[in-house]
């Protein structure tokens, strides 16, 4: 990225005297006759470039004189500088010297001399000369806003006098580039037909090897009086209407697979027709499914028994016969002492048997005054679409905004549009980090505009690489916001 000054710079001969202040006891200045123009200063790359024409042809520099002008890169504080090579101008005698003291190795060089220069040039007081400067240095990020000074160092023999001054040459190089991103929100995906469930468990109690469900056995009668109430809740409700209950029967694994297959079948079977004769629901809105023995539930359920006896030799069982279960089971009954298998039986089994029952409805539209209420009411039967009307009607920033919004984010949280919005408002706050943590793992090609707002996240949170790489892929997604986002972070990353 370049960063050039087209305008001439101000001739130092013009300067006043103040922008030339010598320090106490130097005397003599050749600046305010030297003419600089032209300068620019560039970032190449890792380099930082100086350019400039350097005419001294009104200089008129004394014989044992050597003028020394050092082009100075200040730091905006000016706690930091770098200087490029100096331009040196020696007067006649003060050249010869040079040039003797160069053929003669054991004779040391005058200063400025050494090497470290750009140029030395022999001055000839009277005639025309231009010298065209150009020097670079390592970049740096506190270059960055800075400066560039004229430094002059006169020195010559013992009585003829010295001096120094310094000049402000170019009052701000290198501008720091302030990226401008672009952001969208995301527009809620249509929902035509609400679909709503609600799943629960029920767990029947059986006499052994039996699939009839009887009501005062055990606790049935306050399970069956949960399921019915469950199903009833929805049936009164005008706003939705049933289309279809969907149970599973699942079994614990003592006794063979094929056996506890065929009950898990059955016990949910006899739950369909329970709840067809006692609650009234068409046989053909109920759908049921079987899957036997629940290895994966007994897994999870042993989380709560992390003091279980025997508990991690168990999971070492289960995972070493993924594919002979009953094998795996006897292991179980084999296992020293007896109580680890009698504790399976009695408190870790029963949970795995169970019917799990979802209940499946239609729910209808609502106008905003409808919406408004269901907010507070019944925020899962909304759709996202009736939310952010809802929200548009009170106001961005109002307590009814803030109020649907926070019922979106709990009811649709992984929501394309409700992610997004939700990002937006934590970097409007300064959360930065907060939106990573949103968006990361989540935003993908496939929504190419949360992917966008995930780049301005990382680029704000001071992962401009990471942004790149987010601007990148949403780019290639056909996302034009983030195209020219990626230039932007790029002119970032530039300047590191």
């Amino acid at each position: 990225m370049k960063y050039r000054y087209c305008t001439l710079l101000l001739i130092l001969a013009c300067c006043s005297a103040a922008a030339h202040a010598q320090k106490s006891g130097k005397e003599i200045t050749y600046l305010p006759a030297v003419e600089i123009r032209d300068g620019a200063v560039e970032k190449e790359a890792r380099e930082v470039r100086l350019t400039m024409t350097v005419d001294l042809s009104e200089m008129r520099l004394r014989t044992q004189h050597t003028m020394a002008l050092t082009p100075v890169l200040v730091s905006r504080d000016g706690s930091r500088e770098a200087a490029f090579p100096p331009i040196v101008v020696d007067g006649k005698t003060r050249n010869n010297v040079y040039l003797r003291a160069r053929r003669l190795e054991s004779v040391e060089l005058p200063p400025y001399h050494d090497g470290e220069a750009q140029v030395i040039i022999r001055r000839r007081n009277g005639r025309e000369q231009i010298y065209d400067y150009a020097a670079s240095l390592p970049y740096q990020r506190w270059m960055l806003e800075g400066r560039i000074e004229m430094r002059e160092q006169v020195y010559g023999c013992v009585n003829c006098g010295e001096g120094e001054a310094e000049a402000l040459l170019m009052p701000r190089v290198l501008p720091e580039f302030i990226p401008e991103y672009r952001l969208d929100t995301i527009a809620p995906e249509p929902e035509p037909v609400k679909v709503r469930a609600e799943t629960r468990t029920a767990r029947l109690q059986f006499r052994q090897d039996s699939y009839r469900i009887i009501p005062d056995y055990k606790n049935n009668r306050a399970e069956l009086d949960t399921v019915s109430n469950s199903i009833r809740l929805v049936k009164e409700n005008d706003d939705v209407k049933i289309t279809g209950i969907f149970i599973t029967g699942y079994a614990s694994p003592e006794g063979s697979e094929a056996h506890n297959l065929t009950l898990s079948e059955n016990r949910a079977k006899a739950l369909a027709d329970y709840i067809r004769r006692h609650d009234a629901i068409e046989a053909d809105m109920l759908h049921v499914a079987w899957m036997g023995e629940d290895w994966e539930g007994l897994v999870r359920e042993l989380d709560n028994y992390p003091e279980l006896l025997g508990r991690d030799r168990i999971l070492e069982l289960i995972e070493r016969y993924p594919d002979n279960r009953d094998y795996c089971d006897l292991q179980f009954q084999r296992l020293q002492p007896a109580e680890i298998y009698q504790r399976l039986l009695n408190e870790v089994y029963p949970a795995l048997r169970r019917n799990e029952y979802r209940i499946e409805y239609n729910v209808r539209n609502f106008n905003i005054e409808e919406a408004r209420r269901m907010v507070r009411e019944r925020p899962d039967l909304l759709s996202l679409t009736e939310m952010y009307k809802v929200a548009a009607s009170y106001g961005k920033g109002t307590p009814g905004y803030e109020e649907v919004m926070a019922a979106a984010a709990r009811c649709f949280p992984y929501e394309p549009a409700v992610l997004n919005d939700r990002a937006l408002d934590a970097m409007a706050a300064g959360h930065y980090a907060e939106a990573v943590e949103l968006l990361e793992g989540v935003a993908s090609a496939d929504e190419p505009v949360l992917l966008n707002t995930l780049g301005v996240a990382y680029a704000g949170a001071g992962e401009p690489y990471k942004a790149e790489s987010a601007f990148l892929r949403a780019s290639e997604a056909g996302c034009r916001d983030a195209a020219h986002n990626l230039q932007q972070v790029r002119g970032v990353i530039d300047q590191l």
